[in-house]
């Protein structure tokens, strides 16, 4: 399954530019693989050393937090758009 993947403008120098991307997987973790195969800065700086997302990491599909939904299980259909969203501080 295909699914675009947006990537935030503070994350697009780890993914070579690209603003988005179309990604194969049924899952959001099989999406994330994907995405990592090809930008590996980009693990670096979503996913802990044992895979999970960092703690400052927004994951969403169609609009709706994973982490309200299965977590990286939650599942993904074709055409879905999945975007990251690192959290921003500052004042």
């Amino acid at each position: 399954m295909s699914v675009l993947v947006k990537i935030p403008t503070q994350l697009r120098a780890a993914a070579g530019g690209e603003a988005e991307a179309s990604v194969e997987g049924a899952t959001v973790q099989e999406v994330l693989d994907g995405l990592f195969q090809r930008h590996e800065e980009l693990r670096v700086r979503l996913a802990d050393d044992d895979g999970s997302l960092r703690r400052f990491v927004n994951v969403y599909v169609a609009g709706e937090d994973i982490r309200f939904l299965d977590g990286l299980a939650t599942p993904v259909s074709d055409g879905a758009e999945v975007t990251i969203l690192p959290a921003v501080a500052g004042g």
